[in-house]
């Protein structure tokens, strides 16, 4: 620990740094502005719905967005705040700050994401506001949930400002991508296989790069890193029961959204058996790893992402989730270390293995599904409604849809490659508060912490011991 203690004890840079409450009540207060200024309520939400059921002949209330929403919107928010959350804490001296920087950034961004994506897809030419009802605040957790991944990468290395700052480019990359490839591409991702984990996963694996410490070795040397408590396991529990919710949130109603959570149940499933059997499997001992558990066992959701919708059938379900079970535990066993020592690349949580490859190869199995579909398997109208072949788009082919599935992949990359190095030269700058390398995956920097409660069970014993002695004599 010679070199590490040694950064303790450099000086420390003078240069003027943004503290946390200053940016907190900046944004904040910035947040009140541009509120009051451009988002409103959409008709759904707002108090005139009574006249909007009048005028277009909706008989009932039940005919409200809200309630064929708000269902997969609470999974959906479970999902960020406590799943991705709890997933963060299997590091013993850094549980406080994964939960909790993880809630700081995840209601930070969502702000954000409702006006950016607002001015992209919700903004109302009348009057220049943007109307925002429940779809809009499921798309704002959506676009939260890729720099949540980002952060995986980066875990226990950066300050809370620095993901801040990282949350606010990434927010801002995401609606550009997310627009380009839904709008324009008019490539399909209910489950964001490419615009979410494609993006977020390699979007933080190049800030890891960036940010490289070639120090942080020695603490993972040195230090007893990672937690032993049933806690660890659950965020994966919250991520994998409430998965289909999230591939089938913003699913068309009836039958797509209906399919989305069967294919997403399924390759879940399989991953689950197939990661454990690796993980037994590439031990001497047949022992199984949590890291494998706790990760690879969610991979089959992100796979399901691209291809949600589609007809893929149970059976090709199952085959996504064995294959995704294989491919991240491999990454967990091969490609972290390989990652690290040859790459230079620092990732924590390993979201290569969970987001980054599994995303990858949905947005290819999307591609290739769509490509292959036909009236047989989905009939005329089926064709119609499940890759949205109207207007501009009716004369499109499910061939063309393919290749431009693979064209919104394509901007999934460039956008994370391309923003992560960007986002990570800017969060290099020392006016961020970066932490010291001996300060890394330490709670103790940023958090008001309890006595240690190491000391209680040889307090414990030792009062046993002194009990003894007085009942011999």
């Amino acid at each position: 620990m010679g070199n590490c203690q040694a950064c303790c004890n450099r000086p420390k840079n003078t240069n003027i740094r943004i503290s946390l409450p200053a940016i907190c009540f900046v944004w904040q207060i910035s947040m009140i502005i541009l509120f009051g200024v451009f988002v409103r309520y959409d008709e759904e939400s707002d108090s005139h719905w009574v006249e909007y059921m009048h005028k277009n002949n909706i008989t009932s209330h039940v005919e409200n967005d809200f309630y064929y929403r708000y269902p997969s919107f609470q999974d959906v928010h479970v999902m960020i705040f406590v799943g991705f959350g709890f997933l963060m804490t299997f590091l013993k001296r850094y549980s406080f700050s994964g939960v909790g920087f993880n809630f700081l950034i995840a209601a930070f961004g969502i702000q954000w994401a409702l006006l950016m994506q607002g001015w992209f897809h919700s903004l109302d030419p009348t009057d220049g506001t943007i109307k925002i009802g429940i779809e809009n605040i499921i798309n704002a957790d959506f676009c939260v949930a890729g720099c949540l991944i980002a952060f995986g990468a980066c875990l226990g290395k950066v300050s809370p400002v620095q993901l801040m700052v990282m949350t606010l480019f990434g927010v801002t990359l995401f609606a550009v991508e997310e627009y380009i490839i839904l709008n324009i591409i008019h490539a399909k991702d209910a489950g964001g296989s490419m615009t979410i984990h494609t993006f977020g996963g390699y979007f933080g694996l190049v800030i890891s790069w960036v940010l490289y410490r070639p120090n942080l070795h020695q603490i993972y040397k040195h230090e007893t890193f990672i937690i032993y408590n049933h806690l660890v396991f659950t965020g994966t529990l919250f991520l994998w029961m409430f998965w289909p919710s999230f591939n089938s949130a913003i699913a068309n109603h009836g039958d797509g959204q209906h399919r989305a959570v069967i294919n997403t149940y399924l390759a879940l499933a399989s991953s689950v058996v197939t990661a454990i059997a690796i993980s037994s499997l590439s031990h001497r001992r047949g022992k199984l790893d949590m890291v494998h558990v706790q990760n690879a066992t969610l991979a089959g959701g992100v796979a399901m992402g691209t291809a949600a919708e589609f007809m893929i059938m149970p059976y090709g379900s199952l085959i996504v989730g064995f294959c995704c079970g294989i491919l991240s535990t491999f990454g967990y066993l091969v490609l972290t270390p390989f990652l690290e020592k040859h790459m230079k690349i620092q990732d924590t949580c390993g979201i290569h293995n969970l987001h980054a490859m599994p995303g990858l190869l949905g947005g290819v199995i999307g591609a290739i599904t769509a490509a292959t579909a036909s009236k047989s398997v989905y009939g005329h109208e089926g064709l119609v409604n499940t890759f949205n072949f109207v207007d501009e788009f009716a004369n499109r082919s499910v061939g063309t849809q393919g290749a431009h599935q693979a064209a919104g992949l394509c901007v999934a990359l460039i956008f994370a490659l391309g923003g992560g190095a960007l986002v990570g030269g800017i969060l290099k700058l020392p006016l961020w508060g970066d932490p010291e390398d001996c300060n890394c995956f330490d709670d103790e920097v940023y958090w008001e912490l309890p006595e240690d409660e190491e000391s209680i069970p040889a307090i414990i014993e030792y009062n046993n011991q002194m009990d003894s002695k007085r009942f011999d004599m």
